[in-house]
């Protein structure tokens, strides 16, 4: 177990910078607590979905409680396994203020995504029906209420989706929940002098986005991950309010990219590091078979621990050599846009109607219908951004990322991809195949949640 003295003195350590550069005690792999994964939902079968957004009391391995939100659970909320063809979901709110569930990543029609025009109120339910169809992905759901989001999401309000369609045993991927399929929720906090979490952003979180000085993995520290000695997939969920993290491992062993935000790529992609934003998803494949620990790192030059892995001879290893190939490249969308936009993601404080934050030039306005696009046409987009890079993320479509700062896309974001970072000027093309009506539109916003809840956001609807 975690000492809480430690606790506390890496946390005021850091205080004054991201993290400690790189583990200050003494740490023992063999004796550090466990890794543990949200429970498992499977509703592959039942075509049936029940979560409840409450309260609750969440240690993050000092042996002090947090005041938290989950979903069905004191924090964050279990990996749902859905398929497929019809799904019924019952999302209830046991909070004392309204709260909203959107599937981020989830091809859905605007009237069941979950963004901010579908709150749910205090002791009520939301009771969408859904039909899903689309390729195996990771994904993730979190709330969306308009300028509540950064604060509920930080507080716990979030939660995994495996979108499955049974074959990965035929595509040689690891598939074991919990052994050789390790879901890992990357996500900094920022703690009190008592150990508790803390959310109480400044003006200079609200300007760069609330960052944490302490490192979280499922909502726990200082664990060690146990995999077998073969090929283990991560599957890596950024759900930080606004960290951008560049991963890569102590020991310069690669990262397989064999999936994006939305879906898997055609062959594994051999990376030396890979960065990962808010909203963003990425699945790698690890190998282990040397057995012995490893440890995942963040930005090089002043690195800080992510977490650390320890082969365990009692777990099989399953699958002991990397794939070669998997599902067909995406379509080319090139060529089919009908439209060109440009979008400018803006923080000009006090130069703005309305305020610093928006998209160009405007804030964020529930009540206004910013453009409307054609039901499956495709648009070329064009994202800008002049002050810092900023994660931009489209609700209810997926897109191919065609240039990023003039250069042809990182390997990284060549698949399907719903969230990507721009640092300068990014070029993607868009596809719409859910429709949104007016009334309940899609969202397109940068995830930097107070960003996004400041007002650096636009909505759209596809008719």
């Amino acid at each position: 177990m975690i000492n809480r003295r430690h606790f506390l003195a890496s946390t005021l350590a850091a205080s004054a910078v991201p993290f400690l550069p790189l583990r200050a005690l003494a740490f023992d792999p063999a004796t550090a607590p466990r890794l543990t994964l949200p429970p498992m939902l499977d509703v592959t079968t039942t075509g049936r979905l029940a979560l409840s957004a409450m309260t609750g009391q969440h240690d993050y391995g000092a042996g002090v409680a947090s005041a938290t939100l989950g979903f069905s659970q004191p924090y964050l909320g279990p990996t749902i396994r859905m398929a497929n063809g019809p799904l019924g979901a019952e999302i209830s709110n046991t909070l004392a203020e309204p709260t909203s569930l959107h599937w981020h990543g989830l091809m859905v029609p605007g009237e069941q995504d979950g963004g901010p025009h579908l709150p749910i109120a205090p002791g009520t339910s939301w009771t969408p029906d859904m039909q899903i169809g689309q390729e195996p992905a990771t994904l993730w759901y979190h709330a969306h209420m308009h300028g509540k989001t950064a604060p509920q999401v930080y507080s716990g309000l979030a939660g995994v989706i495996h979108m499955t369609d049974g074959r990965d045993d035929d595509r040689g991927l690891p598939s074991a929940y919990g052994i050789d399929d390790l879901t890992l929720v990357l996500q900094d906090r920022r703690f009190d002098e008592a150990g508790r979490s803390s959310y109480a952003p400044g003006m200079m979180d609200q300007m760069h986005g609330f960052a944490g000085n302490v490192m979280t993995v499922n909502g726990q520290t200082g664990t060690v991950a146990a995999v077998p000695k073969g090929i283990t997939r991560l599957r890596l969920v950024n759900g930080s309010n606004a960290r951008v993290y560049t991963l890569h491992f102590e020991d310069a062993r690669p990262l397989h990219l064999v999936a994006t935000d939305a879906g898997y790529l055609p062959a594994p992609i051999e990376l030396a590091a890979l960065i990962l934003s808010p909203g963003e998803r990425a699945e790698v494949l690890v190998d282990f078979s040397a057995g012995g620990s490893a440890t995942l790192l963040s930005d090089p030059g002043r690195a800080f621990i992510v977490q650390d892995f320890m082969t365990d001879d009692n777990l099989s290893a399953r699958i002991t050599s990397l794939p070669q190939s998997f599902d067909s490249p995406p379509d080319n969308l090139a060529g089919s846009e009908v439209q060109t936009r440009t979008f400018t993601l803006d923080m000009e404080m006090g130069n703005m109607a309305g305020g610093g934050f928006g998209i160009n030039r405007t804030p964020y306005d529930m009540g206004r219908i910013d453009f409307e696009v054609a039901l499956g046409s495709v648009e070329r987009w064009i994202i800008q951004s002049s002050m810092m890079a900023h994660p931009f993320h489209v609700h209810g479509v997926k897109f191919q990322v065609i240039k990023e700062d003039g250069l042809p896309a990182l390997p990284q974001n060549s698949g399907w991809k719903d969230t990507t970072l721009v640092t300068r000027e990014t070029e993607i093309l868009v596809r719409f195949d859910q429709p949104a009506s007016p009334q309940k539109p899609f969202m397109l916003h940068c995830h930097i949640l107070e960003h996004e809840d400041a007002g650096m956001m636009a909505q759209f609807a596809v008719i």
